[in-house]
């Protein structure tokens, strides 16, 4: 990995600084929030896709023909009020970090819906109107710097599973298609104003490293980088992510990247996920993430843990010297992460390797 400077010196400065002083809060649950506004058919399309074509393209055959109820990154621009709505409710709960609402905006996930071609104005919307909040956020508040968060999900595809349980050794992506699509997100998320960028929610350790080459690749054409996060997320008690790998394989299948940050989310709540960030934690040379579901779904899918029984937990963490960053994931709320905030607010965050400083 080749050492360049970092895009804005003083954001990546002011972002060590707030994380050598406290555990820093990322915010909840994006899906979680939308949900609550249920939107219909008409309420995904807005004006823009109201007619069944892209008003603003003026194409009847980009594939709006089909569904987009259920595409959560479509409403950064059919319904951007809305996603503002939600960063600025987790920044008011106490969020230092907002990710974009972006999980999906590759060109691989959004060919459900035909929406290929909107993936680079996805990324750079979905930037743009969370920085957007956290500037205005921080203008309130100037002593308390706020960060945006380019999210890059999984993609709906992985590269080291057969989907076909006949065929084991077929694959339905390649490593090159993978890191094709995370370059042309990652570059919408820069254009929007992302401080930095988050590889999450990993179940595939293989898309990971195709997205931390797609990254590498961009930073070095602009001739500077951008810190990088990334989360992983152990699928089930087993403790293993999806394609088989313990936290400690992960972390050193991407500590090549020199990260910012390594963690784990979504899959699990706080009391399931502790084992692993504590593994995480003594091997980690850089900072640690957690930003946990709140609880195992129910029966219906849905997710009971109230905030204070959430805050609780995580309290535990931060007692015993584990995170630089936390936050949540699937079902939770600005309350969660306000309760959150309150719990961990009297406890230093986890002692950083000096590796970190160096990672200019």
């Amino acid at each position: 990995m080749k050492t360049l400077p970092w895009k804005d010196p003083a954001r990546v400065a002011a972002l060590e600084a707030a994380m050598a002083r406290r555990i820093l809060l990322i915010d909840g649950a994006m899906g979680t929030m939308l949900q609550q506004y249920r939107l219909d058919e008409a309420g995904y399309r807005g004006d823009r896709f109201r007619d069944g074509h892209d008003a603003d393209h003026g194409h009847a055959d980009h594939g709006h023909a089909c569904d987009l109820k259920g595409n959560n990154d479509l409403l950064s621009i059919t319904r951007p009020d809305i996603v503002r709505a939600v960063h600025r409710a987790y920044l008011d709960a106490g969020a230092d970090l907002v990710e974009t609402n972006t999980f999906n905006s590759t060109a691989i996930s959004q060919a459900d819906y035909n929406l290929q071609h909107l993936v680079p104005e996805l990324n750079r919307e979905g930037a743009r109107i969370a920085r957007i909040e956290c500037d205005a956020a921080q203008a309130r508040t100037p002593d308390r710097p706020r960060f945006v968060v380019g999210v890059l999900g999984p993609t709906s595809r992985t590269a080291s599973i057969s989907p076909d349980v006949n065929n084991p050794g077929f694959r339905n992506v390649s490593f090159d298609q993978l890191a094709a699509s995370y370059r042309e997100a990652a570059a919408g998320l820069v254009e929007g104003g992302s401080d930095v960028l988050m590889v999450e929610t990993i179940f595939d350790v293989l898309n990971a490293k195709a997205a931390i080459y797609a990254l590498e690749e961009m930073f070095d054409q602009q001739g500077w980088r951008l810190p990088v996060m990334i989360s992983g997320t152990i699928t089930d008690l087993s403790g293993r992510t999806l394609s088989g790998q313990t936290a400690e394989a992960f972390y050193t299948s991407v500590a090549h990247a020199r990260p910012l940050a390594v963690g784990l989310n979504c899959a699990l709540g706080a009391t399931e996920l502790r084992a692993y960030v504590d593994v995480l934690s003594e091997v980690a040379d850089c900072a640690v993430s957690a930003h946990p579901n709140a609880g195992l779904p129910n029966a219906f899918g849905e997710y009971d843990e109230t905030p204070a029984q959430m805050a609780a937990t995580l309290r535990d963490f931060a007692a015993a010297g584990l995170l630089n960053f936390v936050g949540g994931c699937c079902g939770t709320t600005p309350a969660h992460i306000a309760a959150i905030a309150e719990a961990l607010a009297a406890f230093p965050p986890r002692a950083v390797p000096a590796r970190l400083a160096d990672a200019a």
